[in-house]
């Protein structure tokens, strides 16, 4: 938080004190805005998952809090805005990384086979599969279709959540559409993996500070064991005071 003199793009803004907001009483949300967005309640989440979320923003209102239920229809295609935008970031940022002007080297033979060496052994299945998405999307021919008309939804997704923001404090929702899987589980089917990110890249493609706070629990895909479920709290940006001071206040009334 704050403004870095090494880094440009950090913005020169005042950070406050985040833990004193932890010291106020539950009952100081009264009167706020939450936000219950309808798109994130919809299809493909989880029935104990919503209700464990449901039954957490109750606790809010029963603190005080004025809910207030919105609409982020663009909200949908964050996902592919995110998809499209990140492997973009990642192969323009990695492309640094060719065993010469940056990173480990694998000192092949020749120039060409070091490079090939060194991005094979130097990167894994998942950042190899964002930098061949991210070069086709910034490819001549297709950089207008992808990655600029992701910009633009993404523009609008901001503008979107802007509004909103004029209405209400914080958001709640769900974190995830689903209790988490088990690790590996989804290794071989990156399409799966991308979709359990679809209700928390919305914030980072408007660069918005979220927050998860566990909120109950719900079965597992093999109903064999409970699972932890979140429950997600967004604001405008700089408002980390607004969801440190809900998120705070829920802890208190949870038990």
């Amino acid at each position: 938080a704050g403004k870095d003199t090494l880094d440009a793009t950090t913005p020169d803004v005042k950070v406050p004190d985040y833990t004193s907001f932890l010291d106020k009483d539950a009952n100081d949300i009264k009167g706020l805005k939450v936000g219950v967005p309808k798109e994130y309640f919809g299809e493909g989440v989880d029935k104990e998952v919503e209700a464990s979320v449901r039954t957490a923003i109750s606790k809010l209102e029963s603190l005080g809090a004025k809910l207030v239920e919105v609409s982020l229809p663009l909200s949908q295609y964050a996902l592919a805005v995110y998809y499209i935008v990140n492997p973009s970031e990642a192969s323009s940022n990695l492309a640094r990384y060719d065993g010469v002007r940056y990173g480990a080297s694998a000192r092949a033979a020749s120039l060409l086979e070091n490079y090939i060496q060194t991005r094979g052994q130097g990167f894994g299945p998942e950042p190899k599969r964002r930098i061949m998405l991210g070069t086709h999307s910034l490819s001549s021919g297709y950089y207008d279709a992808y990655y600029k008309k992701a910009a633009q939804v993404r523009t609008k997704i901001i503008e979107e959540f802007n509004e909103v923001f004029r209405k209400v404090d914080v958001l709640a929702a769900p974190t995830s559409p689903t209790v988490a899987f088990k690790i590996g589980e989804k290794a071989d089917d990156p399409m799966s993996l991308y979709l359990a990110d679809i209700l928390t890249v919305p914030a980072n493609i408007a660069g918005l500070p979220s927050l998860s706070v566990p909120c109950g629990m719900a079965k597992s895909s093999d109903g064999k064991v409970d699972l932890p479920v979140g429950l997600q709290l967004i604001s405008k940006q700089f408002a980390e005071d607004k969801i440190l001071q809900v998120g705070h206040a829920y802890e208190q009334v949870r038990g």
